[in-house]
């Protein structure tokens, strides 16, 4: 069994719901799925779903740095949760500007809700080595 370190952050949003912000084994840090909540304030940001993409890619970036990686430039795997995927072209623009060299491999689903009945939700996969 590989040794795992539990990755915990105040940049991203924590909760009493039984799972890590991050576990990272060896040079794989995996990212628990984040939805556009202010880790300041615990609530859904405003705005629309681009802005919320922003939000969510912003706490994806805060659980890597805090494993020790270089934010987003890390990750190499994304899955997108959307409620609604007339929301994709615009998920994409947004994306599109946090990753605009060579992007990670990435899922898209639409999936019936996520938790707090936001619209997006992102998780991830980092290489750290």
């Amino acid at each position: 069994m590989t040794d795992t370190d539990r990755i915990v952050t105040d940049d991203a949003p924590r909760n009493d719901n039984p799972y890590s912000q991050g576990v990272r084994a060896g040079d794989t840090l995996y990212v628990s799925g984040h939805g556009p909540v202010d880790p300041e304030t615990c609530a859904e940001v405003d705005g629309d779903v681009q802005a919320q993409t922003d939000r969510v890619l912003d706490n994806l970036a805060a659980v890597v740095e805090e494993a020790g990686g270089d934010g987003l430039d890390d990750v190499v795997k994304v899955t997108v949760y959307l409620t609604d995927l007339d929301d994709y072209d615009r998920v994409n623009d947004a994306y599109g500007e946090r990753f605009p060299g060579d992007p990670p491999a990435r899922v898209c689903v639409e999936v019936s809700r996520l938790p707090g009945d936001v619209r997006i939700e992102l998780d991830a996969v980092a290489y750290l080595g």
